[in-house]
Parts: structure tokens; C-alpha cells; sequence
């Protein structure tokens, strides 16, 4: 065995070449679970975070902080995702960057509550700083490893490089100018794959990235679990039982609807061009944020019900609001580019029938019932269909 090898099949230097985009049985690794785990930390702190704020009295302060907060979360977590699916070597230096953009995300954990309370971007811009730097480093690794896409790799470098130092020097700006700044900046992130990929197209995996995807749905979907059930926790031992089943069984009821309108597909979507993989992966900051959102919302209805109260129109709508974004975006990126059928309408009463109940005593039950009935109604749709297609077939 060579002496560069630790145990069969693990390497302490590879050359980063370019993985195989047909590559057959591409699962997502070790690491990368455990950076979805890791990363989750940060989507628990800015959702409590939001929690927070809402109960406070400050909803659209809340709202803001943490529609920025969760930017930073989503991209770098993007950003390591399509790297992760063309360049993957799995060497001790690919693991070590890995471990670094990590650290970076319990950074950004770690200042979530500061961004939302008080717009203090500080300790969050410089965890980002060191996810994205540690990006860097892998995209020169992969320009070193790839002469064929050495312009598109080390465009990768120069631009998230640029906008870091952007990131570092917005800090500096008064806060009145801050929030424009983060503006600007947010678009300069989101143009430089865009810009990048225009020399030649990275290699990454189509069913590898919507398996990441879903992947990270699914842990997200689950702390918004656990946070209902710490809340659940909490309540009972104010012997609140009575007032919070309605809110229990609406809350299950929600998630378990989430995660079956989700995975409707038996097979991630295939991502046949880069267009279809960039609406993909960007539509998902709207599935994903509004996922871990539902957590907040219903450990908030759930206060109120556990006291006896109902919750106002304000604080359902922080439940009931994700909800719909959820299902509406979900919708939009699992369809079809087709003309709007049967199927559009059914999920469109659906979003309409959630923000409905809003406004009514029990918004969590009724949402989980709306949604219940939503489920059924796709399912029974979609077999319909499916036995007209094989009739006419």
C-alpha cells in the first residue's frame, strides 16, 4: 500500500480532478452529512432566534433580520454542496477545508440572536467570511486539478473573494446604509456562478444535487420537530394538556404533509441543464427557510395555547405564512415547464386555504387539516393520471 494511504480507499493528497457527472450509485458522504447536521445548528439558533423576536412585539424586525441571517446559512451551504458534487476528493486537505467552513457555520449560530435583535452583524459576517475563504481555497485546489476548467475554477475564487471583502467592509458602513449594502452584496453573491459557469459548465452530479437537497429538507423538517417537541415538553408540565392537543395534532399533521408533498417524486427531479440546476438550488432558500420558520411559528401558537390564549392574527400568520411559501415554492420548482393544468389549481387552493386560516381560533389544527386534505387530494390526482397514461399507453 502506497504511504500516502491511511486505510483502503482514503488518501492524505489526491489531485482534485473533476468527478464523473454520470457517475452511477453517487450518494451523499459521511462529511456531508455530517456538515447537514452541523449546519443545522445555525438554522435551530436563527429560527429561535426569530421565535424570539416575534414574541417580543417585534415581528417585522424579527421578519428581517432573519430573512438575512438565513441568507448567509443557505449559500454557503450551496456553495459546498455544488463544489462537494464536482470535486469531491475525500483527501485530508479536502477534509480539513470542510472542518473549517464547519467552524464557520457554528459562528454564524453562534451570532444568530445578536442579527436579529439588534441588526449586529458582526460575529455572523466574520463566520461567513471563514465558510467562504475556506471555498476559496478549494476552488484554487480544484484550478490546480482541472486545466480544462481552470478559468471557470479560479472565476470561482476571484469573485467570492471580491465579495468577501465587501462582506468585511460593510461592517463599517452606518447602519442606515447597512441593510442596502447586504442588498448589493447578496446579488454579487448570487451572480458569481452564474458568471463563472459561463466559461465552461463544473462537473457537478444531477441526481447527486437533488438528493443533497432533499437531504437537507429532511433535517431541516426535522428540527422543526424537535423544536415543537421541546416546546410540547415545556407546556405539559404546566399541565396544559386540554388546550394543547388541537395544536399538537395540527403541528404533526403540518410536517408530516410537508414532507409528503416534498417527496411526491419516488426519484429526485432530474436537473437536465444548468438553468434548471440554478432555479433548483435557489428556489430551495424559499423551501428551506420557510421550513425551519414552521418551527418558530408553531413553538409560538403553542405558548399561547399552552396559557390558555389564542394567538392574534400576527403571531398564526408566522406559522401559517412559511406554510404556504413552503407548499407554493415546492410546487413551483417540482413542475413541469408546461401550461397551468388541474394539478397547479389543486396545490394553488391549498396555499390559499392555509393563509385562510390565519384568521380562524385554531390555525395550526386547520392548517394541518388543510393540508391533510391537500395531500389525499394530489395523491389521489396523480393516480388517476397515472392509470389514464397507462390505459392510453
Amino acid at each position: 500500500m502506497s504511504p500516502r494511504h491511511l486505510v483502503p480507499g482514503f488518501s492524505w493528497h489526491r489531485p482534485m480532478a473533476p468527478r464523473e457527472p454520470g457517475e452511477e450509485h453517487r450518494t451523499a458522504t459521511v462529511l456531508e452529512l455530517f456538515f447537514d447536521l452541523c449546519f443545522v445548528t445555525a438554522v435551530a439558533q436563527a429560527a429561535a432566534a426569530l421565535e424570539h423576536e416575534v414574541a417580543a412585539g417585534r415581528t417585522g424586525h424579527g421578519v428581517l433580520g432573519y430573512v438575512l441571517v438565513f441568507f448567509a446559512i443557505w449559500w454557503a451551504w450551496m456553495g459546498f454542496t455544488w463544489f462537494a458534487s464536482a470535486y469531491d476528493t475525500d483527501d485530508v486537505p479536502y477534509r480539513i477545508l470542510t472542518l473549517v467552513q464547519i467552524a464557520g457555520a457554528l459562528a454564524v449560530a453562534a451570532g444568530a440572536r445578536d442579527a436579529l435583535e439588534h441588526l449586529d452583524f458582526t460575529v455572523i459576517t466574520w463566520g461567513y467570511v471563514v465558510m467562504r475563504l475556506a471555498g476559496v481555497a478549494q476552488w484554487l485546489r480544484a484550478a490546480a486539478g482541472d486545466p480544462e476548467r481552470r478559468a471557470t475554477c479560479l472565476r470561482y475564487a476571484a469573485g467570492i473573494l471580491v465579495v468577501q471583502l465587501g462582506w468585511l467592509g460593510r461592517l463599517a458602513l452606518p447602519d442606515d446604509a447597512g441593510l442596502w449594502g447586504f442588498l448589493v452584496l447578496v446579488v454579487a453573491e448570487l451572480a458569481v456562478p452564474a458568471w463563472a459557469e459561463r466559461r465552461a459548465t463544473t462537473t457537478w452530479h444531477p441526481h447527486h444535487i437533488a438528493e443533497r437537497y432533499g437531504l437537507f429538507t429532511l433535517i431541516v423538517l426535522g428540527e422543526s420537530i424537535t423544536a415543537a417537541v421541546a416546546t410540547l415538553r415545556g407546556l405539559l408540565d404546566a399541565h396544559a394538556l386540554g388546550d394543547l392537543i388541537p395544536v399538537g395534532i395540527g403541528g404533526l399533521l403540518t410536517v408530516f404533509a410537508l414532507w409528503w408533498l416534498y417527496f411526491l417524486r419516488t426519484e429526485p427531479k432530474p436537473l437536465a441543464s444548468l438553468g434548471a440546476a440554478l432555479r433548483w438550488g435557489y428556489g430551495h432558500y424559499a423551501v428551506f427557510a420557510s421550513a425551519a420558520a414552521v418551527g418558530a411559528g408553531f413553538a409560538l401558537a403553542a405558548e399561547h395555547a399552552g396559557h390558555g390564549e389564542h394567538a392574534d392574527a400576527a403571531i398564526s400568520a408566522v406559522f401559517t405564512v412559511p406554510v404556504a411559501v413552503y407548499v407554493l415554492v415546492v410546487r413551483l420548482l417540482q413542475r413541469e415547464p408546461q401550461a397551468l393544468g388541474p394539478m397547479d389549481a389543486l396545490w394553488g387552493a391549498g396555499v390559499l386555504a392555509v393563509l385562510a386560516v390565519t384568521f380562524t381560533p385554531e390555525p395550526v389544527l386547520a392548517a394541518g387539516l388543510v393540508l391533510a386534505v391537500l395531500v389525499a387530494a394530489v395523491v389521489a390526482f396523480a393516480h388517476v393520471r397515472g392509470r389514464e397514461a397507462v390505459a392510453r399507453g
